[in-house]
C-alpha cells in the first residue's frame, strides 16, 4: 500500500467556532480584505460575526461584497484593485464557492502580475499570495480547503482552474448555523456537488485507500441526509451533516481533482446557465453507470455508503431530486461532448470515457 496525501489548512468545525478561535486571525495581518456577495453573508450572519471577531482582536477590514455567481476574470481583477487601493494585507473569503473562489484569485495575485492569457499556466505562479482564511455559508463546494480557484474561461469556454498549493487557506471556519437560511434548490445542488467530489475521488486515477475512506465518510453522511434532501426541510443535524460532507468532499478534491462529471457539467453551466451542483448531477449517475460496466467494485461501495441497492436507484433518487430538465438540443450535446473530451478531466477518471460515451451521458441525463 502506498500513498500520500497534503493538506495544509488548519480546520475549526462546530457551532459559534469563529468565536471560539479568535486569536487566529490576528496571526495573518491588521488589515483583512473581506471577501463576500451583496446579501447573504448578511442575513445569515456571517459576517456580523467575523467583522466582531475582527474588532475584537483590534483589527481593520475592508469589504468587497461584488462576486458573482460563477466569478469571472474581470470581477477578479475589480476585488484586486480595491485590494491595493487599501492595502490590506490578509483576505477573508465568506461564502459559498464563489466568493470563496474569488477570494483566492484575489490573494493569489495580489503580490503578482500574471496577465490574463497566462492566468491557468501554472509555470508562471510564484509562492506570494497573501494570507488567506475562509468562512463557508454553503456545503458544497470544499474551497475552503483545496488548492483550487475555479474561474469561468472564455477562451476555453467552460470553467478553468488556477491551481497551485499556494492557494490552500491558511485557516477554514465551518459554521453549520450559517447555512441554516439556504434554500432548498440551493441546497440540493451544493450537496449533490458535495457528493460528486467524494464520488469522483473514488472513481478517480488518483484515488488511493485513504482517500476512499475520506470520500465514503463523506458520502454516508449525504446518505444521511436523503430524506431531508427529498422533503426539504433541514434540521441543524441535517445541516452539520452536509457541511461534514461538503469538507470531505473538498479534502478529497484537493487529492484527487476532477473527472469526466466536472468536466461535463462546466459546459452546461458555461452555455446554458445551469448551477454547478445541478449540472454535476445531471451526469453523475450516468458517470457511475459507466463505471460500473468495467469497475463494479467502487460503485458497490458508493453505494452501500449511500444505503442504496443499485444504480437505478440511485439514478431515481438524483432525478426526483433534479425535477424537470432545462432544455437542450442534440446540436447542443454533440458540441459540448466534442468540447468534453478533450479536456485535461477526462484521462483522470478511472474510465475515460469516448466522445459518444459522453453524448450519451448528456442525453441520459437530459432524458433525450
Amino acid at each position: 500500500m502506498n500513498f500520500s496525501y497534503y493538506n495544509p489548512t488548519k480546520i475549526y468545525f462546530g457551532k459559534d467556532c469563529l468565536n471560539a478561535h479568535p486569536e487566529v486571525f490576528r496571526t495573518y495581518g491588521r488589515k483583512a480584505f473581506i471577501v463576500t456577495g451583496r446579501h447573504s453573508a448578511r442575513t445569515n450572519g456571517s459576517l456580523d460575526a467575523v467583522c466582531s471577531v475582527l474588532k475584537q482582536q483590534n483589527l481593520s477590514w475592508c469589504i468587497f461584497d461584488k462576486t458573482v455567481t460563477n466569478p469571472t476574470i474581470p470581477s477578479v481583477r475589480e476585488g484586486l484593485d480595491l485590494l491595493k487601493q487599501e492595502n490590506a494585507d490578509f483576505v477573508i473569503g465568506i461564502g459559498g464557492g464563489s466568493p470563496m473562489d474569488t477570494a483566492k484569485a484575489i490573494a493569489f495575485l495580489a503580490n503578482q502580475e500574471i496577465p490574463d492569457e497566462k492566468l491557468f499556466d501554472r509555470s508562471c505562479y510564484q509562492d506570494k499570495a497573501l494570507p488567506l482564511l475562509m468562512v463557508p455559508t454553503t456545503s458544497g463546494t470544499g474551497s475552503e480547503v483545496t488548492e483550487y480557484a475555479v474561474l469561468m474561461n472564455d477562451e476555453t469556454k467552460s470553467k478553468s482552474s488556477i491551481s497551485t498549493p499556494y492557494l490552500y487557506p491558511k485557516a477554514a471556519f465551518l459554521d453549520p448555523s450559517f447555512t441554516l437560511q439556504v434554500n432548498t434548490p440551493t441546497t440540493r445542488w451544493t450537496a449533490i456537488d458535495a457528493l460528486s467530489h467524494s464520488v469522483e475521488g473514488i472513481l478517480s486515477q488518483k484515488g488511493d485507500p485513504m482517500i476512499t475512506a475520506m470520500a465514503l465518510s463523506g458520502i454516508a453522511a449525504f446518505g444521511r441526509c436523503r430524506k431531508a434532501l427529498a422533503q426539504g426541510k433541514f434540521s441543524y443535524q441535517d445541516r452539520e451533516e452536509l457541511m461534514y460532507c461538503s469538507l470531505l468532499g473538498g479534502l478529497v478534491l484537493a487529492h484527487t481533482s476532477t473527472t469526466a462529471v466536472h468536466a461535463m457539467g462546466y459546459s452546461l453551466t458555461y452555455y446554458k446557465g445551469i448551477p454547478h451542483g445541478r449540472a454535476n448531477g445531471l451526469c453523475l449517475g450516468g458517470y457511475l453507470r459507466l463505471t460500473e460496466t468495467v469497475y463494479p467494485d467502487p460503485v458497490k461501495r458508493i453505494l452501500a455508503a449511500l444505503d442504496m441497492n443499485d444504480s437505478q436507484e440511485f439514478q431515481a433518487y438524483l432525478d426526483m431530486l433534479l425535477g424537470e430538465r432545462e432544455a437542450i438540443t442534440k446540436e447542443e450535446i454533440e458540441r459540448y461532448s466534442r468540447e468534453v473530451y478533450i479536456r485535461r478531466n477526462i484521462p483522470n477518471s478511472l474510465l475515460p470515457p469516448t466522445r459518444e460515451q459522453i453524448a450519451q451521458i448528456f442525453r441520459e441525463g437530459f432524458h433525450i
